[in-house]
């Protein structure tokens, strides 16, 4: 009887420990349950050739090709002491050049006749203007002539190109699936029977056999509407069973009080709130005063009023008797938050102060960098209860921060922190406290059911009356440098109109300048993509002493002292200085109205919902905003087209639709903050919208019934399998 191997028994067992190590290290392939869902990239056909056309693309990528020897032949140098042999490959529509050196050209002059077909498998380089592979790994589709039905089925079978590495072709990683495919059978299905008949999907066995060996183009379809289905059930099911254990946590009820510091608050505001904000708190409202905690997310466009509206959710906590904690990313913002929310409750921010209100509470702030007597004097208010409100930095998290009752955590730009940080202030209430997780990055409804699907979402979508405009143009600056020096005199106008800038670069340029590779002429772009990116420090030099000469300019950046940065922004808030060179620090909740104009050096280097991130800066206040996004890109470029995007639209909930088609779903699932690799293979967030939100109800229901999945072992075996160790915390504490 043929050996089946166990679906987590290692892979050394089935493929020996040195194909085995390759497998782990490069990717992340443990156990023969991992390798059935290591699938295949795209499938290619014997009787077809593989496009080589699109290889410019992938200059330094290993790729598979599939293609025909055109013609081959051996070259000498060094007086005929060295070999060359030079392979020229083709699809029908590129050709590709392969080189082979030295003693290694004897076999593949044999193997690589004219005419003859093979899978080639290599780093893509570009020598003399020409992309070629240098020693490529090779397997030659030939088939014995003799047996016509062998070469018939060999013809016409799709071949699976898999994800590889330099170690491990595809057709290498094929073999290691066909030694562990036979387990599939062992495969436990995680779908409920009547779920998997209902909506016509092949039983997962069926579907790994043909995502892995397809007869035919109808498999590979079946088995991958199956295998989305099961990614989208097990991680919806994960969230839907957070979702009801966070519904059977105890949490005090935190209700405002009538006539209490709230009410105090909405009297003096010298605005109405837009009805967003009015609606958006009013939900807050109701999780606050239910007896388990809240978990809401609240997604607002730059500037839609978000401060505000989780500021008087903290203030409604703290008429209840409890504290609200809000934890920001960096020091810079939280002295900002610090200061605008004092500054919108004055004498309500100074309970307990001499001038201060009776209702009033104590604002205090809390980050790494402050002075030991005013650190003290913080975690002081903070025990006794004394602040009602504190803002921080990580520096909240510390064990030596207690808190007198804990009510509510407002946790902003949520994917800037790791999932421990968030966790641990939780922990510091008597009972878990209410959650608000605030964004500025839009993000669309399928991501926010996926990554954030235990989280209930709220949305602000309109902007407060007053807010002007944002024009966004692209400065080409290696084409058209004029208009760069357009854009300078742009900044001046601003400045003498009595209005203020930023310039915003990627880099400080404090670091070590990276060595430059000596290269073989490269073309314009190849320069602009190699050069270091632009410097804050070294911009902010050319401008005071060129374009900008004789206005005031100062840099902000990370590796400040938080002093002198805390320093810079409240002299550039106050209007002393015009303009301000600084890296992405300034990305999130900085609030300066006066600010007019924004431009973005080296653009192409910042993501696009970055972009749309930073361009909300200006044009916050009653001046209509500029944003120059300046590019030494070609025009016809990947990274031109992006920025043109962002040029187009104000509306952040497309940008970050394109944002997302652009990047890995890995990405998306907050891999960098999991520390494992995504359990999404098969699914992709934006195009399988259907799928997720159908997987989402089936998995309410499914949870709704049976919270332990004691009538389901085969998902229950799934959830630990897919959702590993690890992965359950991110979902749990994320």
């Amino acid at each position: 009887m043929e050996h089946v191997p166990a679906l987590d028994e290692d892979l050394k067992k089935t493929l020996g420990p040195a194909t085995a190590k390759v497998l782990a290290e490069q990717l992340g392939l443990h156990t023969a349950l991992d390798l059935l869902h290591h699938y295949p990239r795209r499938y290619a056909e014997r009787g077809e050739l593989t496009s080589l056309a699109e290889l410019a693309d992938q200059i330094d990528e290993h790729v598979t090709v599939v293609a025909q020897v055109a013609d081959a032949r051996v070259l000498t140098f060094n007086g005929g002491r060295g070999k060359r042999l030079e392979v020229t490959i083709t699809d029908g529509n590129g050709r590709l050049q392969l080189v082979f050196f030295g003693a290694g050209v004897h076999k593949p002059h044999k193997d690589l006749l004219p005419g003859t077909r093979a899978m080639f498998a290599g780093k893509v380089s570009r020598f003399n203007h020409k992309l070629q592979l240098a020693h490529p790994a090779y397997e030659p589709l030939g088939a014995d002539a003799s047996d016509r039905d062998a070469a018939t089925a060999f013809a016409n079978q799709l071949i699976p190109i898999y994800p590889a590495c330099a170690k491990l072709e595809s057709w290498k990683i094929a073999k290691c699936v066909d030694a562990v495919l036979p387990g599939a059978r062992e495969a436990v299905d995680p779908l409920p029977p009547a779920l998997r008949e209902g909506r016509g999907l092949v039983p997962l066995t069926e579907a790994l056999l043909k995502i892995h060996r397809p007869a035919a183009k109808a498999d590979i379809d079946d088995a991958r509407q199956r295998l989305k289905w099961d990614e989208a059930f097990v991680l919806q099911v994960a969230l839907a069973r957070r979702r009801h254990a966070d519904s059977q946590l105890p949490a005090v009820p935190r209700r405002p009080v009538p006539g209490g510091l709230l009410d105090s608050f909405d009297a003096k505001l010298p605005f109405t709130l837009t009805e967003g904000q009015q609606g958006v708190s009013q939900e807050i409202f109701d999780d606050l005063a239910t007896e388990h905690p809240m978990h809401r997310l609240l997604q607002g466009e730059v500037g839609s009023g978000k401060t505000m509206v989780a500021l008087r959710a903290m203030l409604a906590v703290v008429d209840s008797g409890g504290q609200a904690a809000m934890l920001a990313p960096t020091e810079v913002l939280a002295q900002q938050h610090h200061r605008s929310i004092t500054e919108m409750m004055g004498e309500l921010a100074e309970g307990g102060m001499l001038g201060g209100s009776d209702q009033g509470t104590k604002v205090v702030l809390l980050t790494g960098s402050m002075g030991m007597p005013a650190r003290r004097q913080a975690l002081l208010d903070l025990v006794t209860g004394e602040a009602g409100i504190v803002i921080g930095t990580h520096a909240l998290i510390e064990d030596k921060v207690q808190f007198h009752d804990l009510g509510l955590v407002v946790v902003d730009e949520q994917h800037r922190f790791g999932v421990e940080q968030r966790d641990a202030l939780r922990s510091k209430g008597k009972q878990p406290p209410h959650l608000l997780v605030m964004t500025a990055t839009p993000i669309p409804r399928t991501v926010a059911m996926t990554v954030f699907g235990d989280l209930e979402t709220s949305v602000l979508d309109q902007l407060p009356a007053g807010r002007s405009p944002i024009a966004t143009h692209v400065v080409p600056a290696k084409d058209k440098p004029h208009f760069l020096a357009r854009a300078w005199e742009r900044v001046r106008e601003e400045v003498e109109k009595g209005h203020q800038a930023y310039v915003v670069c990627p880099r400080i340029g404090d670091e070590e300048e990276p060595k430059k590779k000596g290269s073989a002429k490269a073309s314009p772009e190849d320069d602009a993509e190699k050069r270091p990116p632009l410097a804050v420090l070294d911009i902010a030099e050319q401008l005071a002493r060129g374009p900008l000469a004789g206005l005031s300019v100062e840099v902000l950046h990370g590796r400040m002292d938080p002093a002198d940065k805390d320093d810079v922004m409240r002299r550039f808030a106050a209007g002393e200085v015009k303009v301000l060179v600084a890296t992405t620090v300034i990305e999130v909740g900085v609030n300066v109205p006066n600010s007019t104009v924004m431009v973005i050096m080296d653009a192409d280097r910042f993501g696009v919902s970055q972009l749309h991130q930073l361009r909300g800066r200006v044009g916050r206040g009653s001046a209509p905003g500029l944003c120059l996004l300046v590019s030494e890109m070609h025009e016809a470029s990947p990274a031109r087209a992006r920025l043109a995007a962002v040029a187009a639209t104000l509306d952040g909930f497309e940008l970050s639709r394109i944002d997302l088609e652009q990047r890995r779903e890995g990405d998306v699932l907050g891999q960098a903050q999991s520390g494992v690799r995504s359990s999404l293979r098969m699914l992709a967030v934006i195009e399988d919208e259907e799928v997720i939100a159908q997987a989402r109800e089936e998995a309410t229901r499914v949870v709704a019934e049976d919270p332990e999945l004691e009538r389901l072992p085969g998902l229950r075996t799934a959830l630990d399998a897919l959702l590993d160790t690890e992965r359950e915390q991110y979902l749990e504490k994320g």
